[in-house]
C-alpha cells in the first residue's frame, strides 16, 4: 500500500491459429496493460507487421455510443449493470446492427417531430394568451384597434365550404379563430392574431374571401370564452405532448433487452479490437507484450499456456531488466483499501506517481483530514457534512466513481470536523461540553485561558509545528524514493536530499532557539558553523560534481567556475526562502480556523442583539443563527477543503512527489472507456 504495485512485463509469441483462444483468455483475465512490440526493439519493427482488427474499434465505439444515447432516454446506463461474458463474443454484423438502430431512430424521430410541432403550437397559443390578458374586453379591442397592442382582433366571415382549408392556413401562424355562427353559406369567425403577422394574415384572408363583419357587441363578453378555449386547447396539446413522451420511453423500454444485448456484443468486440491493435504478426506467429501486477503473473501464464495448448513462448521481465527508455513507461497501479478511494482520487487528480515510488495516498489521507479538522472544528457542522456525504453516496448509486468518491470525501471531512470539534468543545458554535484540548472560541473571543494553548499565538504555533512535521515527512519520503530508485547523488545533494534536509532541520532549531531566548540570542558560532555553515559548504560541491557527471556534454571554460558559484548561491537562496515560505504557509490552517470561530461569534452577537424584551431568542435571532450556521458550513467548509488540498499539493507533494507515471489501464471486460 505504501509503494506502487510491483509490475512484470510479458513478451509472448503464439502460433497464428492459437491467437483467437489466447486473445479470449487475455480478455477474460483482463490484467494486461498492452504495449506495442515495435516499441520494445526497433529491429523487431522491420520483421513484423501490425495485426489489423476485423472491425475498426472507432466504428464499433460510435455505434455503441448510439445505443447508450438511446438508453439514456429512460435513464439507463448499460455500462453500469450489463455483465460482459467472454462466451458471448461473436462476429459482428455492423450493417444489420446499424439497420436496426436506424429503424428505431426513425420511429423515435417521427414521435419527436410530432412533439416539436405540438411545442410550436403551444408557444404560439401561450403568446396569444399573454397578450389577451392585457385587454379589458374584445369589443373595445375591435373598435379601438390600438397601435400599442400586440394583438389584432377582428370579426368576419368566409364561405362555409372552405372553413377547413381556412383553419389549416391559419394554423401556420399563432392565431385563435372561434366560429360565432353560420348563415346563408357563410361562417362568421372571431379571429385573434399577432399584429406582427398582419401582412401574412391579410394574404390568407384575401385568398379565402374574408368579409369583415362588424359585430363588436356580440363579442363583448367573448374574452372569457376565448380564454377558456385557449386554456382547453393548451391543456389538450400538453396532454398530447406528454403522451408522445410516454410513447418514446415506452418504445425504448420495449427494445431495451435487444439494445443491451447489442451493446454487450459491441463492447466485447470493441475491447477485442483494442487488444488486437497492439498485436504484431509474422508469417506464422502472433506477438504481443504488456505489463501486469506481479501477483497476477502465475495465473495469466497458466491461462495462456492452457489456451495455446503449450504451443507458445513466454518471456518475463522486471522493470530493472528492461532498457531505461522502456522502464520510464512502466504503468503504475495504486492499490489502496476502498475506504481510501477519495484520497487516491486526490492524488490521481494531481498526477500519477512514478513507478516504484511511494504511494502518498495514506499520508495524504491523514494530513488532509488533520488540516481540515483544525480549520473546521465543530461537531455540529461536521455532522452536517457527514450526513450529506453519507446520504449523497447512498442516493447517487448510479453516479460515476469520481462523484461517489467526492461524496465520500465530504463524509470523511465531516468526521474529521466532529473529532476536532470535540477537542475544541464546539457544537454549532456553542460549548455544550467542555473541550478536551483547548477552548478555541474562548481564545478567539479574548478570554484568558490556562494550559499550553492560551492565546492566538499558541494556535499559530501549533500549525507551525504541524507544518514542520508535514514537511519533515515529505523529506523522509523523498529519501525513501531516492534510495528505491538508487539515485545516490540526488539523495545527497538535492534540495530535498540529505544536505537540504540538514539545512532545514538546522534552520528550525535556530529559529526556535532564537524565539526561546526572547529574540535576542542565537546558538554559538561553532554550533552555527556545524548546523548551517557545513551543509552550505558541502552544497558548493554539487555544481562541479554535476559537471563531471555530464562531462561529455559540458565543456570546461574560464566562466565555468563563475557558473558553479552562481548555481551554488541560487541553490542556497532557494533552500532558505523556499523552506521558510513552505513552513509559514501552514499558518493559513490557523487563519481559517480563527475565521471559522470568528464568524460564529459574529452571528451569535447579532442574534443576541435581536433578543426579545424578555431576553429570550426571538424568531429573528433563530433565523440569524440558522442562516449563519448554514453560511459557515457552505463557505468555510469549501475554503477548508480547498486549503487542505492546496497545502498537500504545494507544500507536501513538492518535497517528494514525481508525477511522471502512467496509469495502469489493462484491456478488461471491466474497462469503462
Amino acid at each position: 500500500m505504501i509503494f506502487t504495485e510491483p509490475m512484470r512485463q510479458l513478451v509472448a509469441v503464439v502460433l497464428d491459429h492459437d491467437a483467437e483462444p489466447v486473445s479470449r483468455e487475455l480478455l477474460r483475465h483482463g490484467v494486461l496493460h498492452f504495449v506495442n512490440v515495435t516499441e520494445l526493439d526497433r529491429e523487431v519493427a522491420s520483421r513484423v507487421a501490425a495485426v489489423t482488427p476485423r472491425v475498426s474499434e472507432a466504428l464499433i465505439a460510435e455505434i455503441r455510443r448510439r445505443i447508450e444515447s438511446l438508453l439514456s432516454i429512460i435513464g439507463e446506463k448499460p455500462q453500469a449493470h450489463v455483465e460482459l461474458k467472454i462466451e458471448d463474443l461473436k462476429a459482428l454484423d455492423l450493417e444489420a446492427t446499424n439497420g436496426l438502430l436506424d429503424k428505431l431512430v426513425a420511429e423515435l424521430q417521427a414521435l419527436r417531430d410530432r412533439q416539436g410541432a405540438l411545442q410550436q403550437e403551444i408557444l404560439k397559443l401561450e403568446d396569444i394568451q399573454r397578450q389577451l390578458e392585457l385587454f379589458g374586453d374584445l369589443g373595445s379591442a375591435i373598435r379601438n384597434r390600438s397601435q400599442y397592442s400586440y394583438l389584432q382582433v377582428q370579426t368576419g366571415s368566409v364561405r362555409s365550404a372552405v372553413v377547413d382549408s381556412f383553419a389549416e392556413a391559419l394554423g401556420a401562424l399563432p392565431s385563435v379563430h372561434i366560429a360565432l355562427g353560420e348563415d346563408a353559406g357563410q361562417t362568421t369567425f372571431l379571429l385573434i392574431t399577432m399584429k406582427r403577422d398582419e401582412a401574412a394574415v391579410d394574404r390568407i384572408l384575401e385568398r379565402f374571401g374574408w368579409v369583415e363583419v362588424h359585430l363588436p357587441r356580440e363579442v363583448e363578453g367573448s374574452k372569457q370564452k376565448v380564454a377558456r378555449d385557449l386554456e382547453d386547447r393548451l391543456s389538450a396539446l400538453r396532454a398530447d405532448q406528454e403522451s408522445l413522451r410516454d410513447s418514446i420511453e415506452s418504445l425504448v423500454r420495449q427494445r431495451r433487452p435487444e439494445l443491451e444485448e447489442m451493446w454487450a456484443s459491441l463492447r466485447l468486440n470493441e475491447l477485442y479490437a483494442r487488444m488486437q491493435s497492439h498485436f504484431s504478426r509474422t508469417a506464422r506467429t502472433v506477438i504481443f507484450s504488456g505489463w501486469l501486477p506481479e501477483g497476477r503473473q502465475k495465473l495469466l501464464e497458466e491461462a495462456i499456456r492452457r489456451a495455446a495448448e503449450g504451443r507458445c513462448y513466454l518471456e518475463w521481465h522486471t522493470p530493472r531488466e528492461v532498457p531505461a527508455a522502456q522502464a520510464a513507461s512502466v504503468p503504475v497501479q495504486m492499490k489502496n483499501p476502498r475506504f481510501l478511494g477519495p484520497f487516491q482520487m486526490l492524488v490521481q487528480n494531481y498526477s500519477i506517481p512514478e513507478y516504484g515510488a511511494v504511494d502518498p495516498t495514506p499520508f495524504v489521507a491523514v494530513a488532509y483530514l488533520v488540516m481540515f479538522g483544525l480549520m473546521f472544528g465543530d461537531v455540529g457542522h461536521g455532522a452536517v457534512l457527514l450526513l450529506l456525504g453519507l446520504f449523497g453516496t447512498l442516493g447517487y448509486r448510479g453516479a460515476s466513481e469520481n462523484v461517489r468518491n467526492l461524496l465520500r470525501l465530504v463524509a470523511w471531512c465531516g468526521g474529521a470536523a466532529m473529532a476536532a470539534g470535540v477537542l475544541f468543545g464546539s457544537y454549532f458554535g456553542m460549548q455544550w461540553l467542555p473541550p478536551l484540548w483547548f477552548d478555541y472560541h474562548g481564545i478567539v473571543a479574548g478570554h484568558a485561558q490556562s494550559g499550553y494553548v492560551k492565546d492566538i499565538y499558541s494556535v499559530l504555533l501549533i500549525t507551525i509545528y504541524f507544518g514542520i512535521a508535514v514537511i519533515g515527512l515529505g523529506l523522509l519520503l523523498n529519501w525513501v524514493n531516492l534510495v528505491a530508485k538508487r539515485r545516490w547523488f540526488n539523495l545527497i545533494f538535492d534540495k530535498g536530499g540529505l544536505i537540504g534536509s540538514w539545512i532545514y532541520g538546522a534552520g528550525v532549531y535556530v529559529a526556535f532557539y532564537f524565539v526561546r531566548h526572547d529574540y535576542r540570542g542565537l546558538p554559538g558560532a561553532s554550533s552555527l558553523a556545524l548546523l548551517i555553515g557545513l551543509p552550505v559548504l558541502l552544497l558548493a560541491a554539487k555544481p562541479p560534481l554535476e559537471h563531471l557527471r555530464h562531462q561529455p556534454r559540458r565543456r570546461f571554460t574560464l566562466l565555468t567556475p563563475v557558473d558553479f558559484f552562481m548555481e551554488w548561491i541560487v541553490e542556497i537562496l532557494e533552500i532558505f526562502s523556499g523552506y521558510l515560505a513552505n513552513t509559514l504557509s501552514f499558518m493559513r490552517v490557523a487563519g481559517l480556523g480563527i475565521a471559522h470561530v470568528s464568524l460564529m461569534i459574529a452571528f451569535f452577537t447579532i442574534a443576541n442583539m435581536l433578543r426579545g424584551p424578555g431576553g429570550g431568542l426571538g424568531a429573528g435571532s433563530i433565523l440569524v443563527l440558522v442562516a449563519g450556521n448554514l453560511l459557515v458550513i457552505a463557505l468555510e467548509g469549501l475554503s477548508a477543503g480547498i486549503q487542505s488540498l492546496r497545502l498537500n499539493y504545494y507544500e507536501f507533494f513538492s518535497k517528494y512527489f514525481s508525477g511522471t507515471g502512467r496509469a495502469y489501464q489493462p484491456v478488461s471486460l471491466r474497462s469503462r472507456t
